[in-house]
């Protein structure tokens, strides 16, 4: 029997269908859009004050370089001359130092967290305080090693700002190093056991071996990071104007050399400390290039 096709009760014609569709359609695609322009106007917001922040360190650090800058140490107020050859030397110490220092303990740190202490309490526990450690700041760290080094002392040192260095390296060499730990398949271990290798060896040889691109990358990382650090320095390790590579007294360095310098009224220092800016930003963006650079397509 020919004729007009039956319309089952309850349900939608084509025509309605098509159109609720192509209202959803709409509707996908206009929210789409805000949250697309929402996004690129982010980035843009985030991109706009970092290239200022480049521009303005690029600009101002260049003009203060010079060869007296790497070969002559902090001048007196309002001198001309001078440079900071001696707060170079007191950073490359002083983070030289703390890498190895915290370079070894946030390793085995991570290797037992990662192959050792799965499901234990202790395991749990370091897992915490590490990640209390990780968003901990700077000038709380500081404080600490003051509190517990420093007063014991009775004076400001290099080693102490060591101590605070090290443990602002710690946490992050510990995270990487367990999670690039993590993504070594379990196949290698259980193979490596099955053919009867002790589980120290299998650790050593297999799985530090396959991650140690990332490993590395995390402590290259982990020594940008405390490049820069100004608070705990301030606490610790202080400053020296005059050339020292005593340990055992306050040491010259450049997060705070360029704080105390670019507080000051002396046009002079200001040049100096803009300088300084110039040379631990091209040292951490050396750092993140050769990381990405050695260990990139590993």
């Amino acid at each position: 029997m020919s004729g007009p096709s039956m319309q089952i009760p309850g349900s939608a014609s084509p025509e309605a269908f098509a159109a609720t569709r192509d209202r959803l359609q709409r509707r996908r695609r206009v929210v789409n859009a805000i949250a697309l322009t929402m996004s690129l106007a982010a980035m843009a917001f985030g991109l706009l004050w970092l290239v200022w922040i480049l521009y303005t360190t690029l600009s101002l650090g260049v003009g203060g370089l010079s060869a007296s800058l790497f070969t002559q140490s902090t001048p007196p107020p309002n001198t001309d001359g001078g440079g900071l050859a001696n707060a170079i030397v007191g950073t490359l110490m002083l983070v030289g130092a703390a890498t190895v220092v915290g370079t070894p303990i946030g390793v085995l740190a991570g290797v037992y967290l990662a192959e050792y202490g799965h499901k234990g309490w202790l395991a749990s526990v370091t897992r915490f305080i590490n990640d209390i450690l990780l968003s901990a700041p700077s000038i709380v760290v500081g404080l600490f090693v003051y509190a517990i080094i420093v007063e014991k002392m009775g004076h400001f040192s290099g080693w102490a700002g060591v101590v605070s260095l090290a443990l602002l390296q710690i946490p992050i060499v510990i995270r990487t190093t367990e999670n690039m730990l993590k993504l070594v398949p379990n196949a290698l271990r259980e193979a490596a056991f099955a053919l009867g290798v002790p589980k120290w060896k299998m650790v050593l040889s297999i799985t530090l071996k396959a991650s140690i691109a990332g490993v590395v990358t995390g402590v290259l990382l982990a020594i940008a990071r405390i490049a820069g650090e100004t608070a705990p320095l301030l606490f610790t390790a202080l400053s020296n104007q005059f050339f020292s590579v005593d340990m055992n007294q306050p040491l010259a360095n450049l997060p705070v050399t360029i704080y105390k310098f670019a507080m000051s009224p002396f046009p002079q220092w200001q040049s100096l400390a803009w300088a300084g800016v110039f040379l631990i930003t091209l040292g951490v963006l050396g750092l993140n290039i050769l990381a990405r650079a050695m260990f990139g397509k590993k």
